[in-house]
């Protein structure tokens, strides 16, 4: 195949009007996985492709584009900052988009190693064409490439702000397109996720902007577009920061978290319950919630509703946010906050043992394996083990391999033993003769198959 693709590259240097040419070697390319053609494209080099871009017969860009895009794929960031950058950097000044959008992508897989990264942060005319590309289309992709360059490290930040490129996305934040401000508060979350980009945005008064919009949401008919961004940005900064933190400096981000448990809207309602969980998975996020008192009871009883019935993808969303909610790590079960986990399960249901196990039975293999989390969240969890054994016939529910029989299931089913017999309580709670079932269940692995359940099953072929 290496034989052939050299062969095309000369032929396609030899004629004047090389579109078949360029037909056959995309062709070839295409016949060979990526995973395959580093080994088949070693040592040649691409030059006359670049070359062709330099024309205004858009369907041999277009061919070219093709092939570059697979050829590059197949090299490694290194190989192509090495090799390649000037065909890069001259891409990002080509007038045709689609060129401009092959070169940004490759140079953000360069921004994304390590080492390669380097060579682009030390080369100021590649970081100078970015921002004049960015700077004249606008393109979105160059936009997302200046937010994970400026992440990387507080020098490429200053770098970006000293052109003027941040400060521009984020006059995106309040402007008046609603797609573009969405687009703009998922590029800020981003930027959120290093430390001096997150100070860079306090300095600028981005948590104070963003704040405000979540509290004027509910004066704009079109906030659904941009408001799920808005409520992500803060859910991730507080379990970057301090959950604490987060919530007390600006208040109106939980309480509109609690409000959109309530909404009409699915999408809504998920963003919210995926926040909660978010919070919740964090020992500082359960109590900034217990400190809440009545609201977030009632958000409690609204998520155990939402798991109960409705639409499935919002009942696997709220069994998440539950298993979340309830999970809490051997190092951290103190006496308040046992009571803690304890108190929000008993507000699920009169009997939320049984409420989780109906879920478990129902025929969505999803929910099944949702239900089976809530389970391994208070198995390692003293009033739950208590529970557990004090409720008939759920050690034979555990240790059934007859339930759930997808992969996935078996692996929750497994994660539930093993997080009751990782407990140092887990013996003397359980009884001798459970604890010697759940070993045996634990020893035999998540796919067992007995011995009697395989000659029924023949029986029955």
């Amino acid at each position: 195949m290496a034989a052939t693709i050299q062969s095309l590259l000369e032929e396609i240097s030899g004629v004047e009007d090389p579109i078949e040419e360029l037909q056959s070697l995309k062709t070839a390319l295409l016949s060979v996985p990526v995973s395959a053609l580093r080994d088949v494209l070693s040592g040649q080099r691409f030059d006359v492709i670049f070359s062709l871009l330099n024309t205004n017969e858009r369907e041999q860009v277009d061919l070219c584009v093709d092939i570059l895009e697979r050829i590059l794929l197949a090299l490694s960031p290194l190989h192509l900052v090495h090799n390649y950058r000037e065909k890069l950097q001259e891409g990002l000044s080509h007038p045709n988009d689609t060129v401009k959008i092959l070169a940004l992508t490759q140079i953000g897989r360069v921004v994304e190693h390590p080492e390669a990264v380097t060579q682009i942060l030390n080369s100021h005319d590649i970081l100078r064409a970015v921002f004049l590309c960015i700077g004249e289309e606008k393109i979105a992709v160059a936009k997302q490439l200046v937010v994970e360059i400026s992440s990387f490290s507080p020098i490429s930040l200053g770098c970006c702000a000293n052109s003027g490129l941040i400060s521009q996305l984020l006059s995106e934040l309040t402007g008046d397109d609603v797609l573009i401000r969405a687009t703009s508060i998922e590029m800020v979350t981003t930027l959120a996720h290093s430390q001096h980009g997150r100070q860079y945005l306090a300095q600028q008064g981005i948590m104070d902007k963003i704040s405000n919009m979540i509290r004027g949401a509910d004066m704009d008919p079109f906030s659904s577009f941009y408001l799920p961004g808005l409520v992500k940005f803060f859910g991730n900064l507080a379990i970057t920061d301090s959950p604490q933190q987060v919530c007390e400096s600006y208040p109106i981000f939980l309480n509109k978290v609690f409000d959109m448990v309530m909404d009409s809207d699915p999408v809504m309602v998920g963003v919210a319950l995926d926040t909660l969980g978010l919070l919740g998975s964090t020992v500082e996020g359960k109590q900034v919630l217990q400190k809440t008192g009545e609201n977030f009871k009632f958000v409690l009883l609204k998520i155990s509703q939402l798991a109960s019935s409705g639409a499935t993808e919002l009942r696997v969303r709220s069994l998440d946010a539950i298993s979340q909610l309830l999970t809490l790590q051997l190092e951290h079960q103190t006496e308040d906050l046992l009571s803690l986990t304890e108190s929000w399960f008993h507000l699920l249901s009169n009997q939320p043992m049984d409420m989780i196990r109906n879920i478990s039975t129902q025929p969505f293999p999803e929910l099944h394996c949702g239900a089976l989390r809530i389970f391994s969240a208070i198995a390692s969890q003293l009033w739950g083990q208590k529970m557990m054994v004090n409720t008939p016939g759920f050690m034979e529910f555990i240790l059934d391999r007859s339930t759930g029989q997808s992969k996935e299931a078996k692996d929750a089913k497994f994660e539930l033993v093993g997080s009751l017999l990782g407990s140092s309580t887990a013996s003397e709670i359980l009884g001798s003769q459970n604890y010697i079932r759940l070993k045996t269940y634990l020893s035999e692995g998540p796919y067992y198959i007995s011995a009697v359940a395989s000659v029924s099953t023949e029986g029955a072929d």
